[in-house]
């Protein structure tokens, strides 16, 4: 069979953005000598485009149609921005005809030097040269010796070629120089652009900005693809303030960032803590229909958590839908960190389940933002189902997320699970071994649960291993000795802690104070003792509440100026214990001034509603001492309602909450019950609304008619 060979075409200007030879060496047979076997070549991604692969827009050239033996055209600036979406050159004819097709035998001496000179063959000769390169010494004698072959005038062409086909940045700056030393370019920017997009390929920033410095020394002037290669550099590089610095002196150059730059600027100024600018040019975007890529969107969406704009973050994962682009590993797993951070745990669960219906494969990474979402939470079930998962998969957990378990374990009281956790982080390498907050956590999880041996037992290895107690360990432990009612050892906790040096803060007061509900008063002593070294004012305030003779006046001025003194989070949690000592030594008027006050400062907010069908009171949030206090003040207030002859609602509420309560070993509704039977109250639990005391309007004002108003609620 005989062929066609049409001669070459030339090489095409942009070709040192295409990693793949070309194909202009045609060959034809004769019944088919009108269709054309030139390719389209596309233009390579924009070159802003981010580590993951997103949509972008693209661009063929069309090859030419009559070959041409003219000088190859010198490349031009925009012909080397592989990513400039404003270049549209019109699709390729499809069947160009072959005006100056010759007919050559196949089997021909002139076929074979055909072959030898057609660009296809010269783009492989020099892939390969570049190949050589980036394996040579980074020398110049080296590398002079390699491109020895293409003899004193190479054309410039092949220059852009060779550099954009090189992966080794030392020697690719190297290279620069030989042609540089040889060609005389028309434009110089050109070569300096191609070797940035090597150093950016090898993800040199320091070589870039050498590169740099070297190109305003000589007074070659930046184009806009310098600086979108330079911006795309900083991007891979996670230098984004960098990034930001480039992109702010372009119009110093006259260069304007074009929509893929300006998008891309969106993710550095995110990620260079520019909330304000971000979030600007992401409105622009959406205004002016910018095509932006994944990692961009997951950057606004870190933006929006970062600033605690959970559902802002939201709204930008349901537009990125929208605009139909599909989330990839990096949004869920960004989706999942905010949502965690927000503490909406279902939400969590919602978003992982999209993310598996779409065949996507969680990483290291999303099971970590699960770990911490269901632990923060928690959600004990969900987050030890995740640690399990991680296991099988052989993903070793950092020693944050270990603490975070061992955090939660202790918080929910499931020690075992606290225990097996700390003996897995024993065996792992010294960078994920116990620290001192996994030692915390787990005397935590011992004195919670009563187990005052094994408390001291760990304390002891924490302090073999290096680590001296801090302040949370020590008020764990005397929150265990004070449930053990060992008092003796919570005087010797006071003693360590001082003579470590560590000041007691709020906490470990309330943690004393806590201790005090619950001792005998014949210890009870000690223990003042140890609140007023630890906080002078709140110990003269206890003596006063379990001292006879101290007028209610006084009370309510010591304690106002405690609660000015203290801080906001643990004021209710001082206030519970307050009124459960006063409660405790029958000191109930004291209690009632101690309740009083905490409602004026807001301390105790809406515990009690009205609405036209039902009166209710709320005490789920207080100790056992404050709510019997709140329902016997709450009692007081339905006899005057009566008295002053104001009707009462079809029904009357309390509403404790079930399961165990915060402060006791029981539940606060079998509590209260218990109590509402010693009174006589006709309160009865609501068999449709658990954690409810129901009573009707008729059976409250009977038995608030038959009660005296001398009446005392018992602790």
């Amino acid at each position: 069979m005989a062929f066609h060979i049409s001669p070459a075409a030339p090489i095409p200007s942009h070709v040192h953005s295409s990693p793949s030879p070309p194909n202009f060496f045609q060959v034809s047979s004769p019944c088919s000598r009108r269709r054309s076997l030139f390719p389209c070549h596309p233009i390579s991604l924009p070159f802003l485009s981010p580590p993951h692969p997103h949509v972008s827009p693209k661009a063929s050239v069309q090859a030419p149609t009559t070959p041409q033996t003219s000088p190859l055209p010198s490349p031009d600036s925009s012909s080397l921005d592989d990513g400039d979406a404003r270049s549209r050159l019109p699709p390729p004819n499809p069947n160009p005809p072959f005006k100056n097709s010759i007919w050559v035998n196949p089997n021909s001496p002139r076929a074979s030097r055909l072959r030898q000179r057609s660009s296809d063959s010269r783009y492989a000769r020099l892939a390969r040269l570049a190949a050589s390169l980036d394996s040579s010494d980074p020398t110049e004698p080296a590398v002079s010796g390699v491109l020895a072959s293409l003899g004193d005038a190479p054309p410039e062409q092949d220059a852009v070629i060779i550099l954009n086909s090189m992966e080794n940045s030392q020697n690719a700056v190297l290279v620069l120089r030989w042609f540089r030393s040889r060609i005389k370019l028309e434009k110089e920017v050109i070569l300096y652009n191609v070797t940035l997009k090597v150093l950016r390929k090898c993800k040199d920033w320091n070589g870039l900005e050498a590169l740099w410095e070297e190109m305003m020394e000589k007074g070659i002037k930046p184009d806009n693809v310098t600086f979108s290669t330079a911006i795309s550099c900083a991007r891979l590089c996670n230098l984004p303030a960098k990034a930001v610095e480039w992109f702010e002196k372009m119009p110093e150059f006259g260069c304007h960032p074009d929509d893929i730059t300006y998008s891309a600027m969106i993710d550095a100024y995110g990620r260079s803590g520019n909330v304000e600018m971000a979030l600007g040019l992401y409105d622009r975007a959406r205004n002016e229909k910018w095509r932006l890529d994944p990692v961009t969107f997951a950057t606004v969406i870190r933006v929006y958590s970062v600033s605690g704009n959970f559902d802002g973050a939201l709204n930008v994962y349901e537009e990125m839908k929208a605009l139909g682009v599909k989330p990839n590993v990096v949004i869920y797993n960004t989706l999942l960190d905010s949502m965690g951070r927000a503490g909406r745990p279902w939400q969590v669960k919602t978003i992982y389940r999209e993310m598996s219906s779409r065949g996507l494969v969680p990483t290291r990474a999303t099971y970590s933002a699960l770990l911490r979402a269901y632990s923060k939470a928690r959600y004990a079930e969900d987050a030890l189902g995740v640690y399990k998962q991680m296991n099988e998969r052989g993903m070793e957990l950092n020693v944050i997320l270990y603490n975070m378990l061992l955090s939660m374990c202790a918080d929910i009281g499931s020690v075992d699970e606290a225990v097996e956790i700390f003996r897995k982080m024993k065996e792992l390498p010294d960078g994920c071994r116990p620290d001192i907050w996994s030692y915390s956590s787990l005397i935590t999880a011992y004195c919670c649960s009563g187990k005052v041996s094994e408390a001291e037992g760990l304390l002891d290895d924490m302090l073999e291993a290096g680590f001296q107690p801090n302040i949370f360990v020590l008020t764990s432990l005397i929150q265990c000795y004070g449930k053990a009612q060992m008092t003796d050892s919570v005087v010797k906790s006071l003693d360590k802690l001082l003579e470590l040096g560590i000041r007691p803060d709020d906490r470990f007061c309330g943690c004393l104070l806590n201790v005090a509900t619950q001792t005998p008063a014949e210890e009870l002593g000690k223990i003042i003792g140890c609140i007023e070294r630890a906080n002078h004012q709140l110990g003269s305030l206890v003596k006063m509440l379990v001292a006879e003779g101290t007028d209610n006046e006084t009370v309510r001025r010591e304690a106002e100026e405690l609660f000015q003194y203290i801080s906001s989070e643990v004021k209710k949690a001082y206030c519970n214990c307050l009124i459960d000592l006063c409660v405790n030594h029958d000191q109930l008027e004291r209690a009632c001034v101690l309740l009083d006050l905490a409602i004026r400062l807001e301390i105790y907010r809406d515990l009690q509603s009205r609405s036209p069908t039902q009166w209710s009171l709320h005490v789920r949030s207080l100790s056992l001492g404050a709510a019997l206090t709140a329902l016997h003040v709450w009692m007081n207030d339905l006899a005057n309602c009566l008295q002053n002859g104001e009707e009462l609602p079809p029904l009357l509420g309390i509403h404790t909450g079930h399961g165990k309560h915060k402060y006791s070993e029981k539940g606060l509704a079998s509590v209260l019950e218990s109590h509402l039977r010693e009174i006589n109250a006709p309160f009865h639990e609501a068999p449709d609304k658990v954690g409810w005391f129901l009573t009707t309007k008729v059976a409250a004002q009977s038995w608030l008619a038959s009660r005296s108003s001398s009446d005392v609620v018992a602790a």
